[in-house]
């Protein structure tokens, strides 16, 4: 079965990225994250598992936050689970 997806960007700064990127992957339906700069180049592109947050998610959460502490401004492309 096929999963339909759509995606939606959110443009922020590197202070609101990290607490963004929780808020989503709270949200449940989230396949995966990419994460680009001002240009519109790819920094990471993170996949996540359906129901994954806490511990799991503490390594790609560290590297977003690696990231953020580097960007100035960017774009976070979010691409959800149709329900």
């Amino acid at each position: 079965m096929d999963e339909k997806t759509h995606t939606e960007e959110f443009k922020v700064s590197g202070e609101e990225l990290l607490s963004k990127v929780k808020e989503l992957a709270r949200e449940g339906n989230i396949r995966r994250v990419i994460i680009k700069n001002e240009k519109g180049r790819t920094l990471i592109d993170v996949p996540l598992t359906l129901g994954v947050v806490g511990v799991l998610l503490a390594p790609q959460l560290a590297a977003v936050g690696a990231i953020a502490a580097l960007l100035t401004r960017g774009t976070l492309v979010v691409e959800r689970v149709d329900d």
